[in-house]
Protein backbone atom coordinates (compact mmCIF):
# COMPACT_ATOMS: atom_id res chain seq x y z
CA UNK A 1 0.00 0.00 0.00
CA UNK A 2 1.08 3.54 -0.94
CA UNK A 3 0.93 6.55 0.94
CA UNK A 4 2.43 10.37 0.92
CA UNK A 5 1.18 13.65 2.13
CA UNK A 6 -1.32 15.35 0.50
CA UNK A 7 -0.49 17.00 -2.99
CA UNK A 8 2.76 16.56 -2.59
CA UNK A 9 4.42 15.75 -6.12
CA UNK A 10 1.89 16.23 -8.11
CA UNK A 11 -0.54 14.36 -5.96
CA UNK A 12 0.83 11.28 -6.36
CA UNK A 13 -1.64 9.43 -3.87
CA UNK A 14 -4.29 10.34 -6.69
CA UNK A 15 -2.52 8.98 -9.23
CA UNK A 16 -1.98 5.72 -7.98
CA UNK A 17 -5.49 5.42 -7.47
CA UNK A 18 -6.24 6.55 -11.25
CA UNK A 19 -4.04 3.86 -11.87
CA UNK A 20 -5.60 1.01 -9.66
CA UNK A 21 -3.18 1.07 -7.42
CA UNK A 22 -3.80 0.67 -3.30
CA UNK A 23 -2.75 4.34 -2.11
CA UNK A 24 -4.16 6.28 1.05
CA UNK A 25 -3.31 9.94 1.50
CA UNK A 26 -1.08 10.16 4.93
CA UNK A 27 2.10 11.85 6.40
CA UNK A 28 4.72 10.38 8.75
CA UNK A 29 4.05 12.98 11.84
CA UNK A 30 2.85 12.70 15.61
CA UNK A 31 1.29 9.72 15.55
CA UNK A 32 1.06 5.98 14.57
CA UNK A 33 -0.17 5.18 11.07
CA UNK A 34 -3.50 3.13 11.06
CA UNK A 35 -1.44 -0.15 10.65
CA UNK A 36 -1.04 -3.34 13.06
CA UNK A 37 1.79 -3.86 14.33
CA UNK A 38 4.75 -6.79 12.21
CA UNK A 39 2.25 -6.71 8.94
CA UNK A 40 4.61 -5.49 6.53
CA UNK A 41 6.90 -7.37 5.37
CA UNK A 42 9.09 -4.55 3.20
CA UNK A 43 8.73 -1.06 3.63
CA UNK A 44 10.33 1.26 0.55
CA UNK A 45 10.94 4.82 0.61
CA UNK A 46 12.51 6.52 -3.06
CA UNK A 47 13.34 9.93 -3.45
CA UNK A 48 13.60 9.60 0.38
CA UNK A 49 14.21 12.79 2.61
CA UNK A 50 12.21 11.79 5.34
CA UNK A 51 14.77 12.87 8.48
CA UNK A 52 14.44 9.29 9.87
CA UNK A 53 17.62 9.88 12.41
CA UNK A 54 15.91 12.78 13.96
CA UNK A 55 14.19 12.69 17.05
CA UNK A 56 15.91 9.63 18.52
CA UNK A 57 14.73 8.14 15.12
CA UNK A 58 10.56 8.18 16.17
CA UNK A 59 9.63 8.13 12.58
CA UNK A 60 11.93 4.86 11.39
CA UNK A 61 10.86 3.20 14.84
CA UNK A 62 7.52 3.74 13.33
CA UNK A 63 8.60 1.75 10.39
CA UNK A 64 10.12 -0.90 12.87
CA UNK A 65 6.81 -1.32 14.40
CA UNK A 66 4.77 -2.53 11.23
CA UNK A 67 7.73 -4.22 9.79
CA UNK A 68 7.55 -8.38 10.35
CA UNK A 69 10.59 -10.18 12.31
CA UNK A 70 12.93 -10.20 8.96
CA UNK A 71 11.06 -7.88 7.22
CA UNK A 72 12.63 -5.44 4.82
CA UNK A 73 13.35 -1.41 4.37
CA UNK A 74 14.29 0.13 1.32
CA UNK A 75 15.61 3.44 1.41
CA UNK A 76 16.97 5.38 -1.87
CA UNK A 77 18.10 8.41 -1.00
CA UNK A 78 21.16 10.92 -1.68
CA UNK A 79 22.72 9.99 1.67
CA UNK A 80 22.97 6.66 -0.09
CA UNK A 81 24.91 7.38 -3.17
CA UNK A 82 26.20 10.84 -2.79
CA UNK A 83 28.85 12.50 -1.18
CA UNK A 84 28.18 15.87 -0.60
CA UNK A 85 28.81 17.23 2.98
CA UNK A 86 24.93 17.14 4.15
CA UNK A 87 24.34 13.51 2.58
CA UNK A 88 27.55 12.05 4.59
CA UNK A 89 25.98 13.57 7.89
CA UNK A 90 23.07 12.02 6.98
CA UNK A 91 24.28 8.66 6.57
CA UNK A 92 26.53 8.55 9.36
CA UNK A 93 22.85 9.29 11.72
CA UNK A 94 21.19 6.89 9.89
CA UNK A 95 24.06 4.35 10.16
CA UNK A 96 24.11 4.87 13.81
CA UNK A 97 20.47 4.37 14.66
CA UNK A 98 20.10 1.26 12.26
CA UNK A 99 22.87 -0.15 13.91
CA UNK A 100 21.53 0.45 17.27
CA UNK A 101 18.07 -0.67 16.57
CA UNK A 102 19.56 -4.17 15.54
CA UNK A 103 19.10 -3.59 11.74
CA UNK A 104 21.39 -5.45 9.03
CA UNK A 105 22.78 -3.40 6.48
CA UNK A 106 21.78 -6.33 3.82
CA UNK A 107 22.83 -5.25 0.80
CA UNK A 108 23.60 -1.35 -1.08
CA UNK A 109 22.36 -1.88 -4.87
CA UNK A 110 23.44 0.95 -7.47
CA UNK A 111 22.04 1.58 -10.93
CA UNK A 112 24.62 1.55 -12.90
CA UNK A 113 22.65 3.79 -15.84
CA UNK A 114 21.76 6.53 -13.47
CA UNK A 115 24.07 6.00 -10.71
CA UNK A 116 21.14 5.88 -7.89
CA UNK A 117 21.24 3.30 -5.35
CA UNK A 118 19.25 2.22 -2.55
CA UNK A 119 20.45 0.72 1.01
CA UNK A 120 18.42 -2.27 2.43
CA UNK A 121 17.73 -3.42 5.68
CA UNK A 122 16.55 -6.29 7.33
CA UNK A 123 14.68 -6.07 11.01
CA UNK A 124 15.99 -8.80 13.37
CA UNK A 125 14.59 -11.91 13.95
CA UNK A 126 14.96 -12.90 17.57
CA UNK A 127 15.41 -10.56 20.47
CA UNK A 128 19.51 -11.42 20.41
CA UNK A 129 21.05 -8.04 19.42
CA UNK A 130 18.63 -6.27 21.66
CA UNK A 131 19.85 -7.89 24.74
CA UNK A 132 23.11 -7.51 23.89
CA UNK A 133 23.66 -3.96 23.22
CA UNK A 134 26.09 -1.78 25.09
CA UNK A 135 23.60 1.17 24.67
CA UNK A 136 20.20 0.81 25.20
CA UNK A 137 19.17 3.79 23.01
CA UNK A 138 16.65 3.13 21.67
CA UNK A 139 15.09 1.73 24.37
CA UNK A 140 12.59 -1.41 24.30
CA UNK A 141 9.06 -0.54 24.51
CA UNK A 142 7.30 -0.89 27.75
CA UNK A 143 5.79 -4.28 28.35
CA UNK A 144 2.46 -2.82 28.85
CA UNK A 145 2.48 -0.81 25.40
CA UNK A 146 0.47 -2.49 22.70
CA UNK A 147 1.67 -2.29 19.45
CA UNK A 148 -1.08 -2.61 17.28
CA UNK A 149 -3.00 0.62 18.83
CA UNK A 150 -2.71 2.70 16.29
CA UNK A 151 -5.87 4.92 16.28
CA UNK A 152 -4.89 8.70 17.73
CA UNK A 153 -1.87 6.85 19.11
CA UNK A 154 1.36 9.18 19.44
CA UNK A 155 4.78 7.93 18.21
CA UNK A 156 7.07 6.40 20.48
CA UNK A 157 10.95 5.99 20.39
CA UNK A 158 11.11 2.64 21.43
CA UNK A 159 11.27 -0.56 20.17
CA UNK A 160 8.80 -3.67 20.68
CA UNK A 161 10.73 -7.11 21.69
CA UNK A 162 10.43 -9.61 18.81
CA UNK A 163 7.90 -12.32 19.33
CA UNK A 164 9.69 -15.98 20.21
CA UNK A 165 6.67 -18.16 21.34
CA UNK A 166 6.09 -19.98 17.89
CA UNK A 167 2.15 -19.62 18.51
CA UNK A 168 2.43 -15.53 18.84
CA UNK A 169 1.91 -13.75 15.39
CA UNK A 170 5.02 -13.07 13.65
CA UNK A 171 7.10 -15.79 15.21
CA UNK A 172 6.94 -17.66 11.76
CA UNK A 173 6.61 -17.36 8.15
CA UNK A 174 3.53 -17.60 6.50
CA UNK A 175 2.03 -20.04 3.96
CA UNK A 176 2.62 -19.33 0.13
CA UNK A 177 -0.41 -17.93 -2.18
CA UNK A 178 -2.86 -18.12 -2.27
CA UNK A 179 -3.29 -21.11 0.94
CA UNK A 180 -2.96 -18.24 3.17
CA UNK A 181 -5.77 -16.59 1.73
CA UNK A 182 -8.09 -19.46 2.79
CA UNK A 183 -6.27 -20.64 5.64
CA UNK A 184 -6.78 -19.84 9.46
CA UNK A 185 -3.08 -17.93 10.66
CA UNK A 186 -1.18 -20.49 12.71
CA UNK A 187 -1.62 -18.05 15.60
CA UNK A 188 -5.56 -18.07 15.66
CA UNK A 189 -6.60 -20.94 18.18
CA UNK A 190 -9.82 -22.50 19.61
CA UNK A 191 -9.49 -21.04 22.98
CA UNK A 192 -9.46 -17.65 21.35
CA UNK A 193 -13.38 -16.33 20.43
CA UNK A 194 -14.28 -15.28 17.45
CA UNK A 195 -16.08 -12.42 16.55
CA UNK A 196 -19.11 -14.13 15.75
CA UNK A 197 -19.28 -16.43 18.46
CA UNK A 198 -17.45 -19.45 16.94
CA UNK A 199 -13.73 -20.82 18.30
CA UNK A 200 -11.39 -18.27 16.05
CA UNK A 201 -10.13 -20.75 13.31
CA UNK A 202 -13.85 -22.16 12.62
CA UNK A 203 -15.23 -18.72 12.95
CA UNK A 204 -12.99 -17.79 10.35
CA UNK A 205 -13.58 -20.37 7.81
CA UNK A 206 -17.30 -19.78 8.17
CA UNK A 207 -17.07 -16.46 7.29
CA UNK A 208 -14.50 -17.47 4.22
CA UNK A 209 -17.56 -19.85 3.13
CA UNK A 210 -20.31 -17.09 3.09
CA UNK A 211 -18.53 -14.59 1.47
CA UNK A 212 -17.31 -16.92 -1.04
CA UNK A 213 -21.05 -18.34 -1.28
CA UNK A 214 -22.43 -14.88 -1.38
CA UNK A 215 -20.23 -13.07 -3.63
CA UNK A 216 -20.62 -15.88 -5.91
CA UNK A 217 -24.10 -16.25 -6.08
CA UNK A 218 -24.99 -12.73 -6.01
CA UNK A 219 -22.59 -10.58 -6.67
CA UNK A 220 -20.68 -11.48 -9.49
CA UNK A 221 -23.83 -12.41 -11.72
CA UNK A 222 -27.07 -10.85 -9.89
CA UNK A 223 -26.08 -7.19 -9.59
CA UNK A 224 -25.64 -6.47 -12.88
CA UNK A 225 -22.12 -4.95 -11.95
CA UNK A 226 -19.48 -4.86 -14.88
CA UNK A 227 -16.70 -6.40 -12.83
CA UNK A 228 -13.95 -5.57 -15.53
CA UNK A 229 -14.73 -1.81 -15.22
CA UNK A 230 -14.24 -2.34 -11.00
CA UNK A 231 -10.62 -1.67 -10.09
CA UNK A 232 -10.35 0.06 -6.26
CA UNK A 233 -13.37 -1.52 -4.11
CA UNK A 234 -13.71 -0.50 -0.32
CA UNK A 235 -15.03 -2.88 2.06
CA UNK A 236 -15.90 -0.16 4.41
CA UNK A 237 -16.52 -2.99 7.37
CA UNK A 238 -14.05 -5.94 6.53
CA UNK A 239 -14.04 -8.02 9.76
CA UNK A 240 -11.99 -10.85 8.20
CA UNK A 241 -11.34 -9.96 5.10
CA UNK A 242 -13.77 -12.76 3.49
CA UNK A 243 -15.37 -10.26 0.96
CA UNK A 244 -12.04 -9.27 -0.42
CA UNK A 245 -10.85 -13.28 -0.58
CA UNK A 246 -13.95 -14.40 -1.95
CA UNK A 247 -12.77 -11.59 -4.96
CA UNK A 248 -9.49 -12.83 -5.41
CA UNK A 249 -9.95 -13.99 -8.76
CA UNK A 250 -10.94 -10.82 -10.07
CA UNK A 251 -8.41 -7.75 -11.47
CA UNK A 252 -9.09 -5.42 -8.48
CA UNK A 253 -7.71 -4.35 -4.75
CA UNK A 254 -9.44 -4.13 -2.06
CA UNK A 255 -9.33 -1.58 1.21
CA UNK A 256 -10.54 -3.55 4.05
CA UNK A 257 -11.25 -0.97 6.77
CA UNK A 258 -11.77 -2.33 10.28
CA UNK A 259 -13.48 -0.19 12.33
CA UNK A 260 -12.01 1.33 15.71
CA UNK A 261 -14.70 0.39 18.04
CA UNK A 262 -15.08 -3.65 16.49
CA UNK A 263 -12.59 -6.68 17.23
CA UNK A 264 -9.05 -5.80 15.99
CA UNK A 265 -9.17 -8.76 13.57
CA UNK A 266 -6.77 -6.23 10.95
CA UNK A 267 -3.61 -8.80 11.11
CA UNK A 268 -5.78 -11.22 10.26
CA UNK A 269 -6.95 -9.70 7.11
CA UNK A 270 -2.60 -9.02 6.72
CA UNK A 271 -1.93 -12.61 7.46
CA UNK A 272 -3.86 -13.95 4.31
CA UNK A 273 -2.07 -11.61 2.38
CA UNK A 274 -4.59 -8.91 1.81
CA UNK A 275 -4.55 -5.27 3.58
CA UNK A 276 -6.62 -2.67 5.20
CA UNK A 277 -6.18 0.24 7.57
CA UNK A 278 -7.96 1.18 10.76
CA UNK A 279 -10.57 3.95 10.67
CA UNK A 280 -13.72 5.44 12.19
CA UNK A 281 -16.24 6.01 9.73
CA UNK A 282 -17.69 9.07 11.99
CA UNK A 283 -14.62 10.90 10.54
CA UNK A 284 -13.97 11.80 6.82
CA UNK A 285 -11.54 9.09 4.95
CA UNK A 286 -8.37 9.97 4.09
CA UNK A 287 -8.39 9.64 0.13
CA UNK A 288 -9.03 12.29 -2.68
CA UNK A 289 -12.56 12.60 -4.13
CA UNK A 290 -14.07 10.15 -6.82
CA UNK A 291 -11.40 7.37 -5.85
CA UNK A 292 -13.24 4.02 -5.41
CA UNK A 293 -14.96 2.39 -8.56
CA UNK A 294 -17.35 0.06 -5.77
CA UNK A 295 -18.31 0.22 -1.87
CA UNK A 296 -19.26 -2.45 0.02
CA UNK A 297 -20.74 -1.99 3.70
CA UNK A 298 -22.27 -4.88 5.67
CA UNK A 299 -24.32 -4.12 8.37
CA UNK A 300 -22.56 -0.68 9.24
CA UNK A 301 -25.06 1.67 9.03
CA UNK A 302 -26.90 0.45 11.80
CA UNK A 303 -23.62 0.20 13.71
CA UNK A 304 -22.50 3.70 13.08
CA UNK A 305 -26.09 4.91 13.39
CA UNK A 306 -25.45 4.21 17.72
CA UNK A 307 -22.55 7.04 17.82
CA UNK A 308 -22.66 9.43 15.00
CA UNK A 309 -25.30 10.93 12.60
CA UNK A 310 -24.99 9.00 9.10
CA UNK A 311 -26.26 11.64 7.02
CA UNK A 312 -22.56 12.67 7.18
CA UNK A 313 -21.24 9.14 6.77
CA UNK A 314 -23.42 9.36 3.12
CA UNK A 315 -21.98 12.72 1.90
CA UNK A 316 -18.61 11.37 2.30
CA UNK A 317 -19.91 7.98 -0.05
CA UNK A 318 -20.97 10.25 -2.39
CA UNK A 319 -17.57 12.08 -2.12
CA UNK A 320 -15.08 8.81 -2.48
CA UNK A 321 -17.29 7.15 -5.20
CA UNK A 322 -16.56 8.12 -8.89
CA UNK A 323 -19.69 8.70 -10.99
CA UNK A 324 -21.04 5.48 -12.15
CA UNK A 325 -19.52 3.73 -9.28
CA UNK A 326 -21.42 1.23 -6.89
CA UNK A 327 -22.24 0.93 -3.20
CA UNK A 328 -23.73 -2.41 -2.20
CA UNK A 329 -25.31 -2.38 1.09
CA UNK A 330 -26.54 -4.95 3.12
CA UNK A 331 -28.34 -4.28 6.43
CA UNK A 332 -31.44 -4.49 8.90
CA UNK A 333 -34.56 -3.38 6.66
CA UNK A 334 -35.37 -0.42 8.11
CA UNK A 335 -31.86 0.73 7.85
CA UNK A 336 -31.70 -0.11 4.46
CA UNK A 337 -34.62 1.75 3.61
CA UNK A 338 -33.30 5.01 5.36
CA UNK A 339 -29.91 4.58 3.31
CA UNK A 340 -32.18 3.86 -0.30
CA UNK A 341 -34.02 7.48 0.60
CA UNK A 342 -30.45 9.42 1.37
CA UNK A 343 -29.14 8.15 -2.12
CA UNK A 344 -32.18 8.99 -3.60
CA UNK A 345 -31.80 12.90 -2.87
CA UNK A 346 -29.10 12.62 -4.10
CA UNK A 347 -29.93 11.06 -7.29
CA UNK A 348 -28.30 7.92 -7.39
CA UNK A 349 -30.31 5.23 -9.08
CA UNK A 350 -31.20 2.57 -7.34
CA UNK A 351 -30.47 -0.17 -8.92
CA UNK A 352 -31.59 -3.31 -6.53
CA UNK A 353 -33.38 -3.58 -3.41
CA UNK A 354 -34.42 -7.00 -1.30
CA UNK A 355 -35.54 -7.51 1.88
CA UNK A 356 -36.60 -10.66 4.10
CA UNK A 357 -36.54 -11.72 7.44
CA UNK A 358 -36.11 -7.85 8.92
CA UNK A 359 -32.29 -8.01 6.44
CA UNK A 360 -32.08 -6.00 3.68
CA UNK A 361 -29.71 -5.77 0.67
CA UNK A 362 -29.15 -2.22 -1.61
CA UNK A 363 -27.40 -1.72 -5.02
CA UNK A 364 -26.77 1.48 -6.34
CA UNK A 365 -25.29 3.98 -8.42
CA UNK A 366 -23.52 7.37 -8.28
CA UNK A 367 -24.82 9.51 -11.14
CA UNK A 368 -23.55 12.86 -12.77
CA UNK A 369 -26.20 14.63 -10.81
CA UNK A 370 -24.74 17.71 -8.74
CA UNK A 371 -26.53 20.98 -7.61
CA UNK A 372 -27.31 23.46 -9.62
CA UNK A 373 -25.88 25.92 -7.69
CA UNK A 374 -22.52 24.05 -6.88
CA UNK A 375 -22.40 23.52 -11.08
CA UNK A 376 -22.84 27.27 -11.33
CA UNK A 377 -20.09 27.91 -8.67
CA UNK A 378 -17.72 25.95 -10.52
Amino acid sequence: MSFAPKDEHEAQVQMALERGIPAISAVMGSQRLPFPSKVFDLVHCARCRVPWHAEGGTLLLEMNRVLRPGGYFVWSATPVYQKLKEDVEVWKGMSSLTTSMCWDLFTIKKDKLNSVAAAIYRKPISNECYDNRKHHSPPMCKEDDDPNAAWYIPLKACMHRVPVDASERGSQWLEEWPQRLQVPPYWLNSSQMGVYGKPAPNDFTSDHEHWTRVVKKSYINGFGIDWSQVRNVMDMRAVYGGFAAALKDLKLWVMNVVNIDSPDTLPIIYERGLFGIYHDWCESFSTYPRSYDLLHADHLFSRIKKRCNIVPLIAEVDRILRPGGKIIVRDESSMVSQVENLLKSLHWEVRLTFSKNKEGILCAEKSDWRPENLADSS
